[in-house]
């Protein structure tokens, strides 16, 4: 789906594998807030060798060399990931990361204690060394790397359910989590991960869902439960939530029209957090229809990023706010 949503930006992709797309050389990506990509490698280069040491070694020339101005005074990320589908690989990658590290480590002592496996969290531009290995003689590798916001999130024994985990991502992706005292609505919130998610930091919720709370969500002092149908809620006049979340089994284009625009038309919420599922429905049309310049995301909430998260399926998240 990446190199489609590629495509659709007018990028040529050059070539593709296991998780991973490329852009044909020159070519510039015009849409870099992209929704299936957790990562792009800027200006990546080929790398290749026929051993561990040979790989090592070749990365080691080419830090040193795209380095030589630079200084390091702070923990920088040195990460080393792989193309998915080819047994052996990460034994390859790690192979290779413990070759580098030790080849740096006696030229560079100081700079190599400062290196660490991963990127920070969050979006952003980060600079340091990026090796993403396609095949066992093959990487590609870059200085700067821009993340879109997905990671693995940590799981919590009292969450009903695993969708708690897509929440807790959606956050990082946003840049803000609910706060102690703000409003949430959860719509669709049964068994209750996401109510419990913003009523463990504090949020007070409104849970309106015909099925049971469960876990951590089951009877927690700060979560109003209704047994009603999310579509029939409608805020009192001049009630206003903090946040709307959405997590609904069902079209994803009764979800955005029946439910969703209505909420951000009429300015019922701040900020929101929404998952459309489409899984029977053409996924790069359903990302098209919701970047529209017509769309109620364009009009109501400009800067809604919309991403393929670590622990979405066959889904995607819309995080923002709704302009004032």
């Amino acid at each position: 789906m990446l190199a489609g949503e590629l495509r659709a930006a007018g990028v040529a992709v050059a070539a593709q594998g296991g998780g991973w797309v490329a852009g044909a050389p020159g070519s510039v990506l015009a849409a870099p807030d992209l929704c299936f990509a957790y990562a792009v490698h800027l200006a990546p280069v080929e790398l290749s060798g026929e051993t561990v040491n040979a790989l090592a070694a070749r990365l080691l020339d080419h830090f040193l060399a795209s380095a030589k101005d630079e200084r390091f005074e702070a923990a920088w990320p040195c990460v080393f990931t792989t193309a998915a589908g080819l047994d052996g690989l990460g034994r390859r990658a790690d192979a290779v990361a413990t070759a580098f590290a030790e080849l740096l480590k006696k030229r560079l002592g100081r700079v190599a204690r400062l290196a660490v496996p991963d990127c920070p969290r969050g979006l952003g531009t980060s600079r340091g060394l990026f090796v993403h290995f396609v095949d066992f003689k093959k990487a590609l590798v870059s200085r700067e790397l821009v993340s879109g916001g997905q990671r693995r999130m940590a799981d919590d024994d009292q969450a009903p359910s695993r969708s708690y985990l897509k929440v807790e991502e959606a956050y990082t992706v946003l840049g803000r989590e609910p706060a102690a005292g703000e409003l949430v609505v959860d719509l669709g919130a049964a068994p209750g991960g996401w109510s419990y998610s913003a009523a463990k930091r504090g949020a007070r919720v409104l849970a309106l869902d015909n099925g049971p709370l469960k876990g951590g969500a089951l009877d927690h002092p700060l979560i109003e439960h209704r047994r009603a149908d999310a579509y029939g809620y409608r805020p009192g006049t001049g009630e206003r939530a903090d946040w709307l979340f959405c997590d609904l089994v069902d079209d994803p284009h009764h979800v955005l029209r029946n439910l969703v625009a209505p909420w951000l038309e009429q300015r019922w919420c701040r900020r929101f957090v929404v998952i459309l599922k489409f899984g029977r429905v053409d996924p790069l049309a359903l990302l098209r229809e919701v970047r529209a310049a017509d769309s109620v995301f364009s009009r109501r909430a400009p800067g809604t990023r919309v991403r393929h998260l670590f622990h979405d399926r066959e889904e995607f998240t819309l995080v923002g706010e709704v302009a004032e």
